[in-house]
Protein backbone atom coordinates (compact mmCIF):
# COMPACT_ATOMS: atom_id res chain seq x y z
CA UNK A 1 0.00 0.00 0.00
CA UNK A 2 2.88 2.30 -0.84
CA UNK A 3 0.72 4.88 -2.61
CA UNK A 4 -1.57 5.34 0.41
CA UNK A 5 0.11 7.35 3.15
CA UNK A 6 -0.83 9.19 6.32
CA UNK A 7 -0.42 12.45 4.42
CA UNK A 8 -3.64 11.69 2.52
CA UNK A 9 -5.67 11.03 5.68
CA UNK A 10 -7.19 13.36 8.32
CA UNK A 11 -4.82 14.10 11.18
CA UNK A 12 -4.89 15.76 14.58
CA UNK A 13 -2.78 18.74 13.57
CA UNK A 14 -1.20 21.47 15.65
CA UNK A 15 -4.09 23.84 14.89
CA UNK A 16 -6.87 21.26 15.01
CA UNK A 17 -8.39 19.97 18.22
CA UNK A 18 -9.29 16.34 18.63
CA UNK A 19 -12.98 17.17 18.44
CA UNK A 20 -12.41 18.65 14.99
CA UNK A 21 -10.62 15.47 13.94
CA UNK A 22 -13.61 13.41 15.10
CA UNK A 23 -15.96 15.58 13.07
CA UNK A 24 -13.74 15.06 10.03
CA UNK A 25 -13.59 11.26 10.26
CA UNK A 26 -17.33 10.99 10.89
CA UNK A 27 -17.88 12.37 7.41
CA UNK A 28 -16.62 9.12 5.94
CA UNK A 29 -19.44 6.58 5.47
CA UNK A 30 -19.68 3.32 7.41
CA UNK A 31 -19.48 0.55 4.84
CA UNK A 32 -22.09 -2.14 4.45
CA UNK A 33 -20.75 -5.73 4.46
CA UNK A 34 -21.14 -6.12 0.70
CA UNK A 35 -19.45 -2.75 0.03
CA UNK A 36 -16.54 -3.68 2.29
CA UNK A 37 -16.16 -7.04 0.56
CA UNK A 38 -16.09 -5.54 -2.94
CA UNK A 39 -13.57 -2.86 -1.94
CA UNK A 40 -11.32 -5.45 -0.35
CA UNK A 41 -11.48 -7.60 -3.47
CA UNK A 42 -10.68 -4.58 -5.70
CA UNK A 43 -7.63 -3.75 -3.61
CA UNK A 44 -6.24 -7.27 -3.40
CA UNK A 45 -7.05 -8.29 -6.97
CA UNK A 46 -6.15 -5.04 -8.73
CA UNK A 47 -4.06 -3.09 -6.19
CA UNK A 48 -6.74 -0.38 -6.30
CA UNK A 49 -5.47 2.39 -4.01
CA UNK A 50 -8.83 4.18 -4.07
CA UNK A 51 -10.46 1.05 -2.66
CA UNK A 52 -7.81 0.83 0.06
CA UNK A 53 -8.35 4.50 0.89
CA UNK A 54 -12.10 3.90 1.29
CA UNK A 55 -11.46 0.93 3.58
CA UNK A 56 -9.06 2.92 5.75
CA UNK A 57 -11.12 6.09 6.03
CA UNK A 58 -14.30 4.16 6.88
CA UNK A 59 -12.51 2.73 9.94
CA UNK A 60 -10.80 5.88 11.26
CA UNK A 61 -13.55 6.18 13.86
CA UNK A 62 -12.46 2.80 15.19
CA UNK A 63 -8.86 4.07 15.41
CA UNK A 64 -9.98 7.15 17.36
CA UNK A 65 -12.07 5.06 19.76
CA UNK A 66 -9.19 2.68 20.49
CA UNK A 67 -6.62 5.49 20.76
CA UNK A 68 -8.74 7.36 23.32
CA UNK A 69 -8.77 4.20 25.44
CA UNK A 70 -5.00 4.69 25.96
CA UNK A 71 -5.14 8.42 26.80
CA UNK A 72 -4.32 7.81 30.48
CA UNK A 73 -0.72 6.91 29.59
CA UNK A 74 -0.02 10.63 29.22
CA UNK A 75 1.03 10.53 25.57
CA UNK A 76 -0.30 12.90 22.88
CA UNK A 77 -3.61 11.68 21.50
CA UNK A 78 -2.49 12.81 18.04
CA UNK A 79 0.44 10.39 18.19
CA UNK A 80 -1.76 7.55 19.42
CA UNK A 81 -4.13 8.17 16.51
CA UNK A 82 -1.27 8.25 14.01
CA UNK A 83 0.18 4.98 15.29
CA UNK A 84 -3.25 3.37 15.31
CA UNK A 85 -3.81 4.49 11.72
CA UNK A 86 -0.55 2.84 10.68
CA UNK A 87 -1.81 -0.37 12.27
CA UNK A 88 -5.11 0.00 10.40
CA UNK A 89 -3.27 0.40 7.08
CA UNK A 90 -1.33 -2.80 7.78
CA UNK A 91 -4.61 -4.57 8.59
CA UNK A 92 -6.16 -3.45 5.28
CA UNK A 93 -3.08 -4.70 3.46
CA UNK A 94 -3.32 -8.14 5.10
CA UNK A 95 -7.12 -8.46 5.26
CA UNK A 96 -8.63 -11.45 3.48
CA UNK A 97 -12.36 -10.86 2.83
CA UNK A 98 -12.87 -14.52 2.03
CA UNK A 99 -12.36 -15.44 5.68
CA UNK A 100 -15.95 -14.44 6.37
CA UNK A 101 -15.53 -11.79 9.08
CA UNK A 102 -15.52 -7.99 8.99
CA UNK A 103 -12.46 -5.80 8.64
CA UNK A 104 -13.15 -4.13 12.01
CA UNK A 105 -12.76 -7.46 13.84
CA UNK A 106 -9.40 -8.08 12.18
CA UNK A 107 -8.14 -4.49 12.22
CA UNK A 108 -8.63 -3.79 15.92
CA UNK A 109 -5.80 -6.22 16.79
CA UNK A 110 -3.41 -4.46 14.40
CA UNK A 111 -4.45 -1.04 15.71
CA UNK A 112 -3.94 -2.07 19.33
CA UNK A 113 -0.60 -3.74 18.56
CA UNK A 114 0.70 -0.62 16.86
CA UNK A 115 -0.41 1.62 19.74
CA UNK A 116 1.02 -0.79 22.32
CA UNK A 117 4.41 -0.73 20.64
CA UNK A 118 4.38 3.08 20.53
CA UNK A 119 3.44 3.36 24.21
CA UNK A 120 6.14 0.93 25.29
CA UNK A 121 8.74 2.86 23.29
CA UNK A 122 7.56 6.31 24.41
CA UNK A 123 6.35 5.89 27.98
CA UNK A 124 9.63 6.75 29.66
CA UNK A 125 13.24 7.63 28.93
CA UNK A 126 13.94 4.47 30.92
CA UNK A 127 12.38 1.61 28.99
CA UNK A 128 9.42 -0.10 30.61
CA UNK A 129 10.74 -3.46 29.49
CA UNK A 130 10.04 -5.91 26.73
CA UNK A 131 9.42 -9.09 28.72
CA UNK A 132 5.89 -10.45 28.47
CA UNK A 133 5.52 -10.11 32.25
CA UNK A 134 6.34 -6.38 32.07
CA UNK A 135 3.84 -5.83 29.28
CA UNK A 136 1.15 -7.78 31.13
CA UNK A 137 1.55 -5.65 34.25
CA UNK A 138 1.81 -2.41 32.26
CA UNK A 139 -1.44 -2.92 30.37
CA UNK A 140 -3.51 -4.50 33.16
CA UNK A 141 -2.38 -2.92 36.44
CA UNK A 142 -4.43 0.27 36.19
CA UNK A 143 -7.58 -1.69 35.29
CA UNK A 144 -7.16 -4.11 38.20
CA UNK A 145 -6.48 -1.28 40.67
CA UNK A 146 -9.60 0.52 39.50
CA UNK A 147 -11.66 -2.65 39.96
CA UNK A 148 -10.31 -3.09 43.48
CA UNK A 149 -10.91 0.58 44.31
CA UNK A 150 -7.21 1.31 44.85
CA UNK A 151 -5.75 4.78 44.35
CA UNK A 152 -3.07 5.01 41.69
CA UNK A 153 -1.15 7.64 43.64
CA UNK A 154 -0.24 5.53 46.66
CA UNK A 155 1.97 2.52 47.14
CA UNK A 156 0.31 -0.87 47.21
CA UNK A 157 0.22 -2.78 50.47
CA UNK A 158 1.99 -6.18 50.61
CA UNK A 159 -1.38 -7.97 50.55
CA UNK A 160 -2.51 -5.96 47.51
CA UNK A 161 0.76 -6.70 45.71
CA UNK A 162 0.37 -10.42 46.43
CA UNK A 163 -3.23 -10.39 45.20
CA UNK A 164 -2.44 -8.58 41.94
CA UNK A 165 0.70 -10.64 41.26
CA UNK A 166 -1.31 -13.83 41.68
CA UNK A 167 -4.05 -12.63 39.36
CA UNK A 168 -1.58 -11.65 36.63
CA UNK A 169 0.80 -14.56 37.16
CA UNK A 170 3.88 -12.34 37.59
CA UNK A 171 6.33 -11.64 40.40
CA UNK A 172 5.48 -9.26 43.25
CA UNK A 173 8.58 -7.22 42.42
CA UNK A 174 7.25 -6.58 38.89
CA UNK A 175 3.92 -5.34 40.31
CA UNK A 176 5.56 -3.03 42.87
CA UNK A 177 8.03 -1.54 40.41
CA UNK A 178 5.50 -0.95 37.65
CA UNK A 179 2.93 0.54 40.05
CA UNK A 180 5.42 3.15 41.26
CA UNK A 181 6.60 4.03 37.77
CA UNK A 182 3.09 4.42 36.44
CA UNK A 183 1.94 6.50 39.41
CA UNK A 184 4.75 8.96 38.76
CA UNK A 185 3.07 9.99 35.51
CA UNK A 186 -0.43 10.61 36.90
CA UNK A 187 -1.94 14.02 36.27
CA UNK A 188 -5.11 15.94 36.96
CA UNK A 189 -8.18 15.32 34.84
CA UNK A 190 -8.43 19.10 34.60
CA UNK A 191 -5.05 19.36 32.84
CA UNK A 192 -5.44 21.07 29.48
CA UNK A 193 -4.43 19.24 26.30
CA UNK A 194 -3.77 20.31 22.75
CA UNK A 195 -2.01 23.32 21.34
CA UNK A 196 -4.95 25.65 21.99
CA UNK A 197 -5.52 24.47 25.53
CA UNK A 198 -9.26 24.45 24.88
CA UNK A 199 -9.74 20.88 26.08
CA UNK A 200 -9.21 19.19 29.42
CA UNK A 201 -8.35 15.54 29.90
CA UNK A 202 -11.83 15.12 31.40
CA UNK A 203 -13.31 16.10 28.04
CA UNK A 204 -11.72 13.01 26.52
CA UNK A 205 -13.27 10.51 28.94
CA UNK A 206 -14.99 7.73 27.03
CA UNK A 207 -18.77 7.76 26.82
CA UNK A 208 -19.89 4.40 28.22
CA UNK A 209 -23.14 4.37 26.27
CA UNK A 210 -23.43 1.99 23.30
CA UNK A 211 -22.20 3.55 20.07
CA UNK A 212 -22.10 2.59 16.43
CA UNK A 213 -18.56 1.23 16.58
CA UNK A 214 -19.42 -1.10 19.49
CA UNK A 215 -22.51 -2.34 17.71
CA UNK A 216 -20.54 -2.97 14.53
CA UNK A 217 -17.90 -4.89 16.45
CA UNK A 218 -20.60 -6.95 18.18
CA UNK A 219 -22.17 -7.73 14.81
CA UNK A 220 -18.78 -8.71 13.40
CA UNK A 221 -18.07 -10.95 16.39
CA UNK A 222 -21.49 -12.61 16.08
CA UNK A 223 -20.91 -13.16 12.37
CA UNK A 224 -17.52 -14.71 13.07
CA UNK A 225 -19.00 -17.10 15.62
CA UNK A 226 -21.71 -18.14 13.20
CA UNK A 227 -19.05 -18.75 10.55
CA UNK A 228 -17.15 -20.99 12.97
CA UNK A 229 -20.34 -22.88 13.82
CA UNK A 230 -21.28 -23.38 10.16
CA UNK A 231 -17.82 -24.74 9.45
CA UNK A 232 -17.97 -27.03 12.48
CA UNK A 233 -21.29 -28.55 11.36
CA UNK A 234 -19.47 -29.94 8.33
CA UNK A 235 -17.76 -32.37 10.70
CA UNK A 236 -21.11 -34.10 11.40
CA UNK A 237 -22.90 -36.72 9.36
CA UNK A 238 -26.45 -36.07 8.17
CA UNK A 239 -28.22 -37.59 11.18
CA UNK A 240 -25.91 -35.95 13.72
CA UNK A 241 -26.38 -32.58 12.03
CA UNK A 242 -30.16 -32.93 12.05
CA UNK A 243 -30.31 -33.98 15.71
CA UNK A 244 -27.88 -31.24 16.74
CA UNK A 245 -29.85 -28.51 14.96
CA UNK A 246 -33.20 -29.64 16.32
CA UNK A 247 -31.90 -30.12 19.89
CA UNK A 248 -29.31 -27.31 20.26
CA UNK A 249 -29.94 -24.63 17.62
CA UNK A 250 -33.65 -23.91 18.01
CA UNK A 251 -35.60 -21.82 20.51
CA UNK A 252 -37.99 -24.75 21.07
CA UNK A 253 -35.92 -27.97 21.06
CA UNK A 254 -37.63 -31.20 20.11
CA UNK A 255 -37.85 -33.96 22.71
CA UNK A 256 -35.68 -37.04 22.73
CA UNK A 257 -38.83 -39.16 22.47
CA UNK A 258 -40.05 -37.43 19.29
CA UNK A 259 -36.68 -37.72 17.59
CA UNK A 260 -36.36 -41.33 18.72
CA UNK A 261 -39.71 -42.24 17.14
CA UNK A 262 -38.75 -40.47 13.90
CA UNK A 263 -35.43 -42.30 13.63
CA UNK A 264 -36.66 -45.60 15.08
CA UNK A 265 -34.23 -45.61 18.00
CA UNK A 266 -34.47 -45.20 21.76
CA UNK A 267 -34.40 -41.81 23.49
CA UNK A 268 -31.04 -42.81 25.06
CA UNK A 269 -29.63 -43.44 21.60
CA UNK A 270 -30.74 -39.96 20.50
CA UNK A 271 -29.04 -38.53 23.57
CA UNK A 272 -25.81 -40.29 22.65
CA UNK A 273 -26.02 -38.94 19.09
CA UNK A 274 -26.63 -35.42 20.41
CA UNK A 275 -23.71 -35.58 22.86
CA UNK A 276 -21.35 -36.98 20.23
CA UNK A 277 -22.37 -34.26 17.77
CA UNK A 278 -21.88 -31.54 20.40
CA UNK A 279 -18.39 -32.84 21.20
CA UNK A 280 -17.44 -32.85 17.50
CA UNK A 281 -18.76 -29.30 17.02
CA UNK A 282 -16.95 -28.02 20.11
CA UNK A 283 -13.62 -29.49 19.01
CA UNK A 284 -14.04 -28.19 15.44
CA UNK A 285 -14.86 -24.66 16.64
CA UNK A 286 -11.85 -24.58 18.97
CA UNK A 287 -9.59 -25.91 16.22
CA UNK A 288 -10.76 -23.38 13.64
CA UNK A 289 -10.55 -20.49 16.12
CA UNK A 290 -7.01 -21.52 17.08
CA UNK A 291 -6.05 -21.66 13.39
CA UNK A 292 -7.44 -18.15 12.83
CA UNK A 293 -5.62 -16.82 15.89
CA UNK A 294 -2.35 -18.38 14.74
CA UNK A 295 -2.73 -16.94 11.24
CA UNK A 296 -3.49 -13.48 12.66
CA UNK A 297 -0.42 -13.71 14.91
CA UNK A 298 1.74 -14.78 11.96
CA UNK A 299 0.41 -11.85 9.96
CA UNK A 300 1.24 -9.43 12.79
CA UNK A 301 4.75 -10.85 13.09
CA UNK A 302 5.29 -10.57 9.33
CA UNK A 303 3.96 -7.03 9.33
CA UNK A 304 6.26 -6.07 12.22
CA UNK A 305 9.22 -7.63 10.42
CA UNK A 306 8.45 -5.71 7.23
CA UNK A 307 8.10 -2.48 9.21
Amino acid sequence: MTALTLAKLPAVGADDGFDRYLRAVRQFPVLKPEEEYMLARRFHDHDDVDAAHALVTSHLRLVAKIAIGYRHYGLPVADLVSEGTLGLMQAVKKFDPERGFRLATYAMWWIKASIHEYILNSWSLVKIGTLSAHKKVFYNLRKIKARLGLLDSRDLSPDEVTLIAGELGVSEADVTTMSRRMAARDGSLNRTVGEDGDLEMMDLLEDERPNQEDMLLDQAETGYRLTLLDGALDALNERERDVFRRRRLTADPETLEDLGREYGVSRERVRQIENRAFDKVRKAVLRHAADDTRRAADARDQGAALA
